[in-house]
């Protein structure tokens, strides 16, 4: 394991996260047989919508061939999932967006998004030899296969929606896609956050993350691949407002934070934004570049706590906080108590304490 940040000690274990199993959700779920025609209109009017920050689209032009190609020879297709909330008439894709996007691409003409003004067009490529639908259009269809061209669109591909009956516990959205997006690389839990508690606080989360003093604290540049920065941030606001109320795991304590205040009002995203970069500026001035970076990489253990107790008295802080820090790091029974249960409610309880203590 390098120094860098991809080797940040997380203080989940999975033993830890498995305790959010043991919930039970109240979730109405039932099919939806749309025509490939009514999805793509639903789609281009925003009935349907595709999460913000979920992961862009992946497949290649031959995937998106042979997934229309089906459609075609009517062999069956995988079905997708959406989401609704009680206050919204919109539809979430929780799993599917690939296959959505494809369908809609076709239907289109064009392949994929813009780029530098052009779009490909999209032709049926990388089908099997003498397939009569190879090189066709959308439009050659219609003027070529018209009878094809007719069961395309009213080709049906089953949709399941799901809605949360109970409002007691609004988390349940976030172990369907967890569940669903298991296949290949898995979604790390800020990348699921991303894609079901879009917002305000979200957008306000990755604006931070691109501070400079942050990312200098974080130890790289760039923006780490799977949002563990992003992760460290959502943290810190969690911990500072709600660490007296602390449950484990921590996977569902910021599932929860981040579900509760997904659109924030604008008093609520200035404190939080103010807080952060006070609190950011002051520990990169005193403590200096990468100061989490204990042993092996970033202790997000040691990270949350210190920013807590920091920015808990912003406005008080000691002169020698950075010899008060390095000697609390230096401090052995400190570092065993946070990295060992280090997301047990006694263990986060008393880390905070003793950070608060210490740097007073």
């Amino acid at each position: 394991m390098n120094d860098s940040t991809e080797a940040i000690e997380t203080i989940e274990s999975e033993i830890e996260d498995q305790q959010a199993d043991l919930k039970s959700f109240d979730i109405l779920t039932y099919p939806a047989d749309y025509t490939l025609e009514g999805l793509v209109q639903k789609y281009q009017s925003e009935e349907i919508v595709i999460p913000t920050f979920q992961r862009s689209f992946v497949w290649s032009k031959v995937q998106a061939s042979r997934l229309i190609d089906s459609f075609l020879k009517g062999l069956p297709v995988p079905p997708i999932f959406l989401y609704t909330e009680t206050d919204s008439d919109k539809l979430l894709v929780i799993d599917g967006q690939q296959r959505l996007k494809s369908i809609a691409y076709f239907f289109e003409g064009f392949f994929g998004e813009e780029k530098q003004g052009k779009r490909p067009v999209f032709r049926l490529s990388g089908l099997e030899e003498h397939n009569q639908f190879q090189s066709c259009t959308y439009s050659d269809l219609e003027s070529q296969f018209p009878s094809f061209y007719s069961k395309l669109n009213n080709s049906v591909l089953r949709s399941f929606i799901m809605r949360q009956v109970s409002s007691e516990d609004n988390t349940s959205i976030y172990h369907v896609f967890e569940r669903l997006n298991t296949g290949g690389t898995t979604l790390s839990p800020q990348e699921i956050r991303n894609c079901i508690h879009h917002g305000r606080l979200n957008d306000l989360l990755h604006d931070l993350n691109d501070l400079e003093e942050w990312r200098t604290i974080f130890g790289r540049q760039d923006r780490e691949s799977r949002q563990r920065d992003i992760e460290l941030i959502l943290r810190f606001f969690a911990l500072l407002e709600l660490g007296h109320k602390y449950e484990k795991p921590m996977k569902n304590f910021l599932n929860e934070f981040m579900a509760n205040r997904r659109s924030p009002d604008e008093k609520r995203v200035a404190s939080y934004s103010d807080i952060f970069l006070r609190t950011t500026s002051v520990i990169e001035r005193e403590l200096g570049p990468r100061p989490f970076h204990i042993r092996t990489g970033l202790n997000a253990a040691v990270f949350d706590c210190v920013y807590v107790a920091v920015a808990k008295q912003i406005d008080n802080l000691p002169e020698d906080l950075g010899d008060r820090y390095r000697k609390l790091i230096n401090d052995n029974e400190f570092l065993e108590r946070v990295t060992s249960a280090t997301t047990d409610e006694t263990t986060v309880s008393r880390r905070l304490e003793i950070a608060f203590t210490a740097l007073q």
